[in-house]
């Protein structure tokens, strides 16, 4: 029996919650995750008409990319559509969970959608996050380092990029000296001793410290086991805001930008003026990705997709770079898709729906 817990859990392996920005409030927020999930249904946006559609459909997880809540909410009266979309959810049993910026900031999330919708190749994050890894060093007898090392890789260690398994190993020498009610793994009590080590050095993200040092103790054959914890400053490739990558050849500004507007089902893109040379390297922030405009321009790219720029943004992008503004309902409305594959490749046993209401609040003649 699958749980509604179960495929929260799933996604939120693929995005931790850790990664979401501070603003925000993804997660879980209404229902009882211990349920039986009967059905899922996917949206961009949890609305009324996205709960009856639930509701007919028999789901009783909703999956959005944007939060309902995303505020506090002070009273529960149904005076706003907030307060009514929450109301239906809990008198329906209906589980509301938003996975937002946590998805953003993932190397295959939000905006990788777009770039592999788009065909960009040799993809990478735009504004990569700092102070989100961490270095462990231990100390192990030599027969057992294989042992260590499996178990703090299984936990999610020593993924640097397009690898895995990373370490690096230093051989040395260990001493001790037990007391009368120790129980040394190697020597004897009350003996001094001096024992050939390898000092393990991996990385990790900061968010798996706890499930780290579980595996480290788990599996280390000492009685009391030595080991550093320190934080790094190094830049996090795999997690951030945006991603820039590369057409396959490059284009005409004009002919990208049709290309632009039929791959992602445009009725319209607002652009700043149009260069006269080729482009080829692509910047793409789903979502409202204005404060992103100056890492674009940084990493030289000569488009940025993004949406909701203010008039005055577009007067930054001087010239240098061609801002194309598609909107936020159409940046996001594939991120639908990216949660749904990302659910049934997991969980076949269940339904698993892609939301019919058009959430979108804005409309064009």
């Amino acid at each position: 029996m699958t749980k509604i817990k179960d495929i929260i859990q799933h996604l939120e392996n693929i995005a931790p919650p850790a990664y979401q920005e501070n603003y925000d409030n993804s997660g879980v927020l209404t229902g009882d995750i211990n349920r039986k999930a009967t059905g899922v249904m996917i949206s961009l946006d949890a609305t009324e008409e996205v709960i009856d559609e639930a509701i007919r459909k028999k789901c009783n997880l909703v999956v959005s990319h944007h939060p309902i809540i995303f505020g506090g909410l002070k009273k529960i009266t149904g005076s706003s559509y907030v307060e009514r979309t929450v109301i239906k959810a809990i008198k329906n049993d209906i589980c509301l969970f938003a996975i937002h910026t946590n998805l953003d900031n993932v190397a295959h999330g939000v905006n990788k959608k777009i770039a592999d919708l788009l065909g960009l190749k040799n993809t990478s994050i735009l504004r990569p996050k700092n102070d989100q890894l961490m270095k462990l060093e231990t100390f192990v007898p030599p027969a057992q380092k294989s042992a260590v090392l499996e178990e703090l890789f299984h936990a999610g260690a020593g993924n640097i990029g397009k690898y895995d398994e990373c370490s690096f190993q230093t051989k040395g020498t260990g001493t001790f000296r037990g007391n009368e009610e120790s129980s040394p793994f190697l020597g004897t009590a009350g003996n001094f001793e001096e024992e050939s080590e390898v000092k393990l050095e991996v990385i990790y993200p900061r968010y798996l410290n706890d499930n780290i040092l579980n595996a480290l103790k788990s599996s280390h054959p000492y009685e009391e086991v030595a080991y550093y914890i320190h934080p790094l400053d190094n830049t996090y490739q795999d997690v951030g805001a945006g991603i820039t990558g590369f057409l396959d050849k490059p284009l005409p500004a004009l002919k990208f930008l049709k290309s632009l507007k039929k791959k992602m089902g445009l009725k319209v893109i607002k652009h700043t003026p149009l260069t006269n040379g080729l482009v080829s390297k692509i910047a793409i922030c789903g979502g409202s990705g204005g404060f992103l405009l100056k890492d674009a321009m940084k990493a030289e790219a000569d488009v940025f997709i993004t949406a909701d720029m203010k008039y005055h943004e577009y007067f930054d992008a001087d010239k240098r770079i061609i801002i194309a503004d598609i909107g936020h309902y159409e940046s996001e409305v594939f991120t639908k898709d990216l949660i749904y594959d990302i659910i049934t490749k997991k969980f076949t046993n269940f339904a698993v729906n892609l939301s019919e209401t058009v959430t979108n609040p804005i409309s064009y003649l």
